[in-house]
């Protein structure tokens, strides 16, 4: 994935060079920023119409405009929408879609795709988008470091992603040396084993100690339900990134505003307790 998305980047350079998609990214107008709930919990439903473990989640989406525009009716703080052509049946298109049906409902989008260069995070806000997904996995510091950087610049926020200790040891490492920068940086750790696609929910408790203090953590993969959402608040998670589920839903917004109520009340517990 990381090869495809360099040979994507080459051929996006070629038909329009860095400086002026720098330039046109920081001349777009004002988009709807991440903000988090005092409540204790959010979710970023995800858009995406082909999953490599699930297959086809278009069944129930007649338009991505219709699809983000329930997710932010029923509470979701951001829309995180693929952009990966080849296994999951993105495009930027799609991100354009989603960024420009939200903006009137103050919800931000996120492009999620195998980021490799700033390039592509230019490519993200001239899409509309105020965030992007960072793979830890994928790149050594100094990438992470020029993605975060173009980010920030940006002043997009960013969610990096751990799938293991491994990972988390990275960015730990990485989040240390930044501790003078102003910027938005969600952490997340998905549960989902890149070899064989299968969902291992114990590895939310098993690492969440291990992630940095100081930085929203957000549960990625598993998560299908509302006693999924009460046990990954119940371990410190503040935000779930929800895909499949709310794909596969008839009426999305009902379910996204379930799973909320469900991650609120908990974490008013948590509170309490």
């Amino acid at each position: 994935m990381a090869r495809l998305s360099y040979e994507r980047c080459a051929a996006a350079r070629a038909q329009v060079p860095e400086a002026p998609l720098w330039a046109k990214a920081n001349a777009m107008p004002a988009a709807p920023k991440l903000k988090l709930s005092a409540e204790g919990f959010d979710i970023i439903a995800e858009c995406k119409l082909h999953s490599p473990s699930m297959g086809d989640l278009s069944g129930n989406t007649s338009d991505v405009e219709s699809r983000v525009n329930a997710y932010g009716a029923g509470g979701a703080a951001a829309v995180s929408v693929l952009t990966e052509p080849t296994r999951f049946g993105g495009s930027l298109n799609h991100l354009v879609q989603a960024s420009n049906a939200l903006s009137p409902l103050l919800v931000p989008t996120m492009r999620k795709d195998f980021l490799v260069e700033p390039y592509q995070v230019m490519e993200g806000r001239v899409a509309g988008a105020t965030g992007i997904l960072v793979i830890a996995r994928m790149l050594d510091q100094s990438r992470i470091t020029a993605l975060l950087d173009c980010a920030a610049m940006l002043n997009m926020f960013v969610l990096i992603e751990a799938f293991d200790e491994a990972d988390i040891t990275i960015i730990n490492e990485v989040l240390q040396s930044r501790k003078e920068h102003s910027e938005t940086i969600l952490v997340g750790l998905n549960c989902r084993d890149l070899q064989t696609l299968k969902v291992n929910v114990e590895r939310f408790a098993e690492l969440v100690e291990l992630l940095p203090d100081g930085y929203p953590k957000v549960a990625e993969s598993g998560v299908n339900n509302t006693d999924d959402v009460r046990r990954i608040v119940e371990l410190g998670y503040q935000v779930a990134l929800i895909g499949t589920t709310l794909m596969n839903s008839a009426d999305p917004r009902a379910s996204a505003g379930e799973l909320l109520v469900a991650g609120r009340e908990a974490a008013l517990k948590r509170t309490d307790g």
